[in-house]
This record gives structure tokens, sequence and C-alpha cells, in this order.
């Protein structure tokens, strides 16, 4: 298994922050490769993603939610193999460190020298970064938020 860790900070208060990365849909505004989710559940979410002309689809359950703290995953059916955990830190009122760590599995020659070569890296730090600008265009105004507890 692979790892990556990375983190940002963005111009919104923790909850903000918080409120949006649970809005799952909205993840192909911002991360690239992602072409629809589907929450299907609190719990389960259905995902469809195309990388480097590489379509996947693949279920993901979260493992653990606590509002304004954390979401965890790990990927259920599918090929794609992956586990992973993003964390809210307030900073300050208006300002908040979002952390992303994830494990996941390559798939054949390409992907595992991908990997090495740092695309999956490159890939978070980017995703990332367009949820900063997603989130702080949005004037801090999450689209919408789920707060249960899983």
């Amino acid at each position: 298994m692979s790892q990556v860790e990375e983190s940002i900070e963005v111009n919104v208060p923790v909850n903000t922050a918080y409120n949006q990365w649970t809005q799952f849909e909205t993840f192909p505004e911002f991360m690239e490769g992602v072409q629809r989710i589907e929450q299907r559940g609190d719990a389960l979410t259905h995902w469809v993603t195309k990388i480097d002309g590489v379509e996947r689809e693949f279920d993901a359950v979260i493992t653990e939610q606590i509002p304004g703290e954390r979401v965890a995953w790990t990927t259920v059916e599918g090929e794609a193999k992956q586990a992973g955990v993003v964390t809210f830190h307030r900073l300050d009122d208006a300002r908040t460190k979002v952390m992303l760590q994830m494990e996941f599995d390559p798939k054949g020659l390409a992907e595992t020298v991908g990997d090495k070569l740092g695309f999956v890296k490159r890939q978070v730090t980017g995703d990332l970064g367009r949820f900063k600008t997603f989130i702080e265009q949005r004037g801090g105004v999450e689209t919408g938020a789920w707060r249960g507890q899983i």
C-alpha cells in the first residue's frame, strides 16, 4: 500500500470547511478525475472516476464521522482499494487547516510507476488547492451540510 498526506489552510471557519466536505456530490467540482459521486445512504457513497483514460467505479463506506472534526472512509467494492481520513483543525475563527491522509493500492505497471513519480501526491495537492478556491470563492458559504455522526 502507498500513502499520501497533504494539508492546506482555508480561509473559512472550521464548521464551514467540514460542512462543505460532507457534500460528496460536489467533489467533481474540485477533484480532478472524479466524474460523479452518489450518496447512497448516510455512510455509503458510489464513485465514478476517470484518470488518464482509466475509468473506475467503486463504493466507499464512511467508517467514522465526527462533526467538525473528521471523516474517514474505506472502499468496499470495485477495483480501487483505498482508505483515508480528512481532519479539520481550527486555526482561528476564520481559518482552518484541512489535512488528508490516504492509503491506496496502485494497480498495474502504469499506476505503480505513477505513484513512484509522485502523481498521486500532486493530484491530492491539486484537489486540496481546488477545494480551497471552491469554498473561498463561495464567500465561505457551504453548499450544504450533514452533521450526523458515524
